[in-house]
């Protein structure tokens, strides 16, 4: 029987990005968040002389050789590890393809703890200390080092793929490969809106690149940018970061002298109000893809519900889009926000509305095998 991984989503809280790098990529501050909605993928795996990937999926537009994530997360590790094996994979799609929900980048995750319970590798190196604790007495050197070794690993594979080896509230910066699992925010209420527009993500950065050329963002600029915001995401997540002291890296681990202690665990949707997070943060893709794509704009607008008692906490695009998502107090806000999008009257083209929440990182683990 084979092992089925639920394949969770994520959207951003905030995208701040920089100025185009001279390695032709950009360097980004944001914040993931992983939502309950997920795909399910099965994994089938044993050792044997030779090793073959095989992928099958119900849809259409899902790669079924190596250009898909999954198969090349399976591919490294198995080179990696020195291991043969025929790994058999059914993506089963309930997630938007290419929707900037980073479906894929999940996928390849979920493929990943499949293997390794099929495989029986040892894949401690997944769970993180709880926040702010050091590693406990035995964590031992192996289990550090795959851990280690399984984030290179992803990163290899795409940028947004390492926040899904930690789960819940995750702070992403250079290329958003480099993650920092923060303090979790209390699970809050989401809708998230598919249009039936797709939005290209390779020219949503050549028109963010030309917005920068036009509005003369240096690269000097760019880095002092990145380097506040990310500090202000620290700040309203309780993270004391000195301005002369060198920010968390990507370890798992925030020392505790840079905690403020602030209490997280709060009534839901309180946490994103207190820390005021809410009052600066923004997508900086939503420049460039509403301006091609207004009817997203008003997709937002319509989530957002601003004037209405069911108003969100947030409404936002997700990473180019061309998802959007409010976040909500309660199922009632949700359900209201997604009967508006409904209206006949608004004519609005869109695909799928679903209603979700958010998913901490406990019950991400908790829950991903199915």
């Amino acid at each position: 029987m084979p092992t089925t991984v639920r394949s969770h989503a994520k959207i951003n809280l905030g995208l701040g990005i920089g100025a185009p790098r001279a390695d032709g990529f950009h360097s980004l501050v944001t914040v993931y968040q992983t939502l309950e909605m997920h795909d399910l993928v099965a994994v089938t795996a044993r050792r044997s002389g030779s090793a073959a990937i095989t992928i099958t999926t119900n849809h259409p537009d899902v790669p079924t050789d190596e250009r898909n994530t999954a198969w090349k997360i399976i591919s490294l590790v198995l080179e990696e590890m020195g291991v043969k094996a025929e790994v058999v994979l059914h993506i089963e799609k309930r997630l938007p393809v290419q929707g900037g929900l980073g479906a894929g980048s999940a996928n390849a995750v979920a493929a990943l703890v499949g293997l390794e319970a099929e495989l029986g590798i040892a894949d401690e190196g997944r769970a993180f200390p709880p926040f702010g604790q050091k590693a406990p007495e035995g964590w031992g050197t192996q289990r550090r080092d795959w851990g280690a070794r399984r984030l290179e690993i992803a990163a290899r594979v795409g940028s947004d793929v390492p926040l899904f080896l930690i789960g819940g509230t995750v702070l992403g910066v250079d290329r958003g490969q480099s993650v920092l699992p923060l303090p979790d925010l209390e699970p809050v209420w989401c809708v998230v809106a598919v249009p039936e527009t797709g939005v290209s993500t390779p020219q949503a950065f050549r028109d963010w690149d030309s917005l920068c050329a036009r509005e003369g963002l240096t690269a000097e600029a760019s880095a002092d940018k990145l380097r506040k915001l990310s500090r202000a995401y620290l700040s309203a997540f309780g993270i004391n970061v000195p301005e002369n002291g060198q920010e968390p890296g990507s370890s798992g681990v925030i020392p505790q002298n840079q905690l403020r202690g602030n209490d997280l665990a709060e009534p839901p949707g309180f946490a994103l109000v207190r820390t005021g997070i809410t009052s600066w943060m923004e997508n900086d893709f939503e420049r460039v893809v509403f301006r091609e794509h207004p009817s997203l704009c008003e997709i937002k607008r319509i989530l957002a519900g601003e004037g209405t008692p069911e108003a969100a906490l947030y409404a936002s695009l997700s990473g180019s889009g061309s998802a959007l998502y409010g976040l909500y107090r309660t199922r009632g806000d949700a359900l209201a926000a997604q009967s508006r999008l409904g209206q006949p009257a608004r004519k609005l083209k869109v695909r799928s509305v679903t209603v979700t929440r958010t998913l901490p990182r406990a019950g991400y683990w908790q829950n991903m095998l199915a």
